[in-house]
Parts: structure tokens; sequence; C-alpha cells
């Protein structure tokens, strides 16, 4: 296997790393107690900055307007970009949009692209993912209660679901629904595009996450398609194959997600080792950086980081030789260490600020609050320890060890 990044990444990423720092983190104390929708103009003004850098939607194709990186390489990229909140907005390759891009050019019509796709590239407009449901379990995508059915030249949705992220401000929806009730369970549901001003697109609620609500960027929204009709020419990909390309979707999904995480530890074990160094607590100048707990905080998150960043290059690099469905391992086993790692990282860091922490005059609440759910999303922690042991116990079947 071969790790080596090119030159051209190496200076990409510097220069990302240096526009993270120079651009994006004096904007981060506004961020935090401001309305979203109030620094769009602001924002707005970076992301022209990123498109004169020809450095805008990294991972999204070249003929789509992005620059086409590999996943490893944009890997790399997801890791600059996730030291600061605001990163993979103003470079355009955040979630959902970028999962979205990824299924629209693979199985998108070439009506759809022109839609859909070009002018969401562009950054014209937003999308969100409306999967997850109330009364379903998250972590099987096979279990859905939301049905599309045909009427005419029409399909009729009806369904509940949540955390359909950046629903507000989006505008449409790639929606799972059963489709084929009958089939097996692996061949039920379909994906199909859904504008947001569609009649029976109800968006009722941002639902709050830990005490704060969410905005047109961090929204998770709650969603009820009451009779909401769109055309049938609206499907995307083949009728029935909704799990198919959610599984297109969601591996490399997860390298995003991960290495956007190692970003997170890497901001938060910076600020770890700033306060350990200058923060003193005793009348002779004794700091934190002295006490052997901290130090042991310090040598444990920086194995970790380290462990769990080779991990998920090495899962891209999979991905990229051989594809998702040969790396499922890899992809299990990286989405739970690399959360966890992250959790762990981001706990001991806020530990070591006390009472500063658990403010937002710096950015670990923030990462905190919003980022727990990373054991969760995109299956849970126990989902994929469960499936990754199955496959490792049924490669041993019939095997002689000694």
């Amino acid at each position: 296997m071969d790790f080596s990044v090119s030159k051209k990444i190496e200076t990409i990423v510097e220069m990302i790393n240096e526009f993270v720092d120079r651009e994006l983190i004096p904007l981060e104390p506004e961020f935090l107690v401001k309305d979203f929708r109030s620094m769009l103009p602001v924002l707005k003004e970076k992301q022209a900055m990123v498109k004169k850098m020809e450095l805008w939607a990294p991972n999204f194709p070249v003929e789509c307007g992005g620059m086409g990186l590999s996943l490893l390489e944009h890997g790399l990229v997801s890791e600059a970009l996730g030291r600061s909140p605001l990163g993979h907005f103003v470079f355009w390759c955040q979630a959902p949009d970028a999962g979205n891009v990824e299924i629209l050019h693979m199985f998108g019509t070439d009506e759809q692209k022109q839609r859909y796709l070009n002018p969401l590239v562009q950054g014209d407009i937003r999308s969100c993912f409306s999967m997850t449901e109330v009364d379903m379990p998250g972590s099987n995508p096979v279990m859905l209660e939301t049905t599309a059915v045909k009427d005419g030249g029409d399909y009729v949705i009806n369904g509940h679901k949540w955390y359909t992220s950046s629903a507000d401000g989006s505008d449409f929806a790639i929606v799972m629904a059963v489709t084929n009730p009958e089939a097996s369970p692996y061949l039920r549901a379909s994906m199909i595009l859904v504008p947001t001003n569609t009649p029976g697109f109800n968006l009722v609620r941002n639902i709050p996450v830990m005490g704060h609500e969410g905005n047109d960027y961090l929204s998770h929204a709650e969603i009820l398609y009451q009779s909401c009709r769109v055309p049938q020419e609206n499907l995307l990909g083949p009728e029935g194959q909704g799990f198919v390309i959610a599984q297109e979707r969601l591996g490399p999904g997860r390298i995003h997600h991960c290495m956007r995480w190692l970003g997170i530890c890497s901001r938060s074990f910076d600020l770890m080792c700033h306060r350990a160094n200058y923060r003193v607590i005793t009348p002779k100048g004794k700091t934190l950086g002295t006490q052997q707990t901290v130090q042991n905080w310090i040598a444990e998150s920086k194995a970790e980081i380290d462990a769990a960043r080779l991990m998920t290059l090495n899962a891209a690099w999979q991905i990229d030789q051989n594809g998702a469905a040969a790396s499922r391992e890899a992809i299990s086993t990286i989405k739970f260490v690399v959360a966890n790692t992250m959790n762990r990282v981001v706990d001991r860091a806020l530990q070591l600020h006390g009472g500063l922490g658990m403010t937002d005059d710096t950015i670990l609440a923030f990462f905190y609050r919003h980022e727990r759910a990373a054991r969760i999303y995109d299956g849970a922690d126990e989902v994929h320890k469960m499936s990754l042991a199955k496959r490792i116990l049924r490669s041993y079947e019939g095997r002689t060890i000694k």
C-alpha cells in the first residue's frame, strides 16, 4: 500500500491550512453566537476567494466543476478543513451535499444533472438527504415506513422523517421511500428527488441538539411528507435500488467524516497543548503541563490520533484501489475508532480548559456538543462492531488454527 502524497496535494493542504488559520478561525466567535444566515455575505466572500484559488469543491468531479481529487487526496483536504466548523462549507464539500453530488453524478439522468447536480456543485443551491425515520432504526436502512406509490405519471410520497440534515435552506431533498413493498428487503426502497417547495413537503422543525437549535447550515430537520407528489422522472437510479445507492454514498462519506473528525482532533490537541504550557496553577509558576495526568492525556491523544489517521488513510486507499464494497471491514473499523478517538480528545481538551472549556470562548464546547453524534449517525458504533465481528468470524469458519 502507498500513502505517498504528491507535491501538488502537499501544496494544496498547506494553502488550505493557511486559509483556515487566516480567514476562517477569526470568524468562529461570530459563528458561535449569531444566526448563520447573518454570516452568509462574509462567507460568500470567502467562497469567492476559494474559487479564485481554484480550490473549490475538492472532491467533486472535474467535469462538474470540482477539483476531482481521489478519496485519499480529499481525505487529507478534509482533515485540514475539519479544524474549523466553517471549513467544509466555505470550500463547498460539506455533508450532505457532498454525498448527494456523488450519487447524482453516478446515477442521475442528464436532465437531473442539469437541474440539480450542476447548480449544486457551483454552490448556487443546497440539498438534503432524507432517510432516517422517527419510528424506525436509523442504522438499518432496509427498515422504512415512508412510501412512494405510483399514481398516473407521479409518485405520491407519505412518511415521517427526521435528521434530514440541512433541510432548512435546501432546494431539494433525496428521499428514501418504499416503492416495491413485496420485493426482498434490500430491493424495496428507491431514492427520489423532491424539490422542497413541493406541496406536501412539510418542514416541521429544526431539531434542537443539546440545547442548540440548528439553522440552515447545521439543521437536522423533522419532515412530514403528506401526499407529496413528484413526477416519476424524479426517480434517482433504478427503482428498488435505494439501498444499493445508499451504500455507494455511505462508504466514501465515512472517509469524509473520519478525516474531518481528525481535523477536529488536531485543533483540539493544539489547544490542549497550548493550555498545558501556559496555564499557571501554582504561585511558583508551575503549569498544567507539569502534571503527570496532563502529560498522559497528551501522550495518549497523540498516539490515538496518529493511529486513527493511518487507519483512515489506509481505508481511503483501499476504496480508491478496490471500491467501497471490498473495503467494508476497513470502513466499519474506522467509523467507530475515529469517532471515539475524537470524542476522547475533545473531552480531554475541554477538561484541561476547566471552566473556560464549558464556554463558547473556545471552539471546544461546540465540538463537544455537535460531534457526540458521530458515534450514532451513519451507523451506531455497536452496529459497526457487530457487523465487523460477524464478517471476521465468518472468515474463520472451516479453518484449522494450530
